[in-house]
């Protein structure tokens, strides 16, 4: 019997939707890859009262309390969010803090891990399946969407992404992307995305990301990234003020490639900018190269890897007297 549980679950890169048309039968569809940090790390234990403290702990505890009558478990917990991925920031975190409770408290009561169904109960994943699959591995992910009978978006492929490549994110503290019923609503206003743009977003993927990355190519991985964000940020541009969220952002993303980075784009609604390194040292030079910018647009640029694996999840045995 585990008498305390961790769970640390990584932030993740939403690259794109692959076909938000739907006409072929599924819609949606998205390629991503889970991050070396930000984490969202949390701490369940037994106790004598429900306790549920640190950042995103209103999330959290009613997520604990879904669970709980879900699972029929009566007993107290107490809950502790030590770590959070930055809210409405476009890295997955409601995705995020929901699987790791659900992780916890399963864990902890000694039950089978249920991705799909407490992602499905916890109302997550109901566009891309990035969030989820990440919590389940790493690496570079493409999910193919859902159809009329819904369910958790199934990963068609999954490649691993190099260790020596750097991911830049562009970090804008003081703004949030869409969330909630403002998402909703933009999703409604945009009118149909062009089939001929599901076809190409497709293509970059099978012919762009996939064998670069088996190739190790990271300029043909920067294009094809590029290229994706381009289509898709142009067609939400009308909901989200452009192709990116913030233009603070933006600036320094164009910067970046300037510098000599690749595949600059936007994490989901944002307002999380990104692209891409060759290596560590190279990152370096990246940063320092829009230094300038970054401290006068009031951004961080973080340099973190891709992750090759999924959440950790580790506990503590209860040691029971006279055993």
């Amino acid at each position: 019997m585990s008498n305390s549980v961790t769970i640390r679950v990584p932030a993740r890169l939403h690259l794109g939707f692959l076909d938000l048309n739907g006409d072929a039968g599924r819609r949606f569809g998205s390629v991503g890859l889970p991050l070396s940090e930000p984490e969202t790390v949390v701490t369940l234990s037994r106790s004598s009262e429900t306790i549920v403290e640190g950042s995103e702990s209103t999330r959290a505890s009613e997520h604990l309390s879904t669970l709980c009558k879900h699972l029929g478990i009566r007993g107290q917990h107490h809950l502790v969010v030590e770590q959070s991925i930055p809210s409405h920031a476009g890295l997955g975190s409601g995705t995020q803090i929901a699987l790791a409770v659900a992780s916890a408290l399963r864990t902890l009561h000694n039950l089978p891990l249920d991705i799909a169904g407490d992602a499905n109960l916890l109302e997550r994943g109901g566009r891309s399946g990035i969030g989820i699959a990440s919590f389940e591995d790493g690496g570079v992910i493409v999910d193919a969407g859902k159809n009329d009978r819904g369910g958790t978006p199934p990963v068609v492929a999954r490649l691993p992404f190099p260790e020596e490549w750097r991911v830049l994110l562009i970090l804008d503290h003081s703004g949030h992307g869409l969330h909630g019923a403002a998402e909703v609503a933009a999703f409604r206003s945009l009118p149909p995305f062009p089939t001929a743009g599901s076809g190409e977003i497709c293509r970059r993927v099978l012919m762009g990301i996939m064998p670069a990355l088996v190739e190790r190519d990271l300029p043909a991985f920067g294009a094809a990234v590029t290229a994706i964000q381009m289509l898709i940020g142009s067609h939400f541009a009308p909901a989200q003020g452009g192709v990116f969220t913030s233009k603070r952002v933006e600036m320094v993303a164009h910067c970046l490639n300037e510098a000599g980075a690749v595949g600059i784009g936007q994490s989901s609604w944002g307002p999380t900018g990104f692209a891409f390194a060759p290596s560590q040292d190279a990152a370096l030079k990246f940063v320092d190269a829009v230094r300038k910018t970054t401290v006068e647009g009031g951004l961080e640029v973080k340099i973190v890897k891709g992750r090759n694996s999924g959440a950790k999840i580790s506990s503590t045995r209860l040691d029971l007297v006279g055993s």
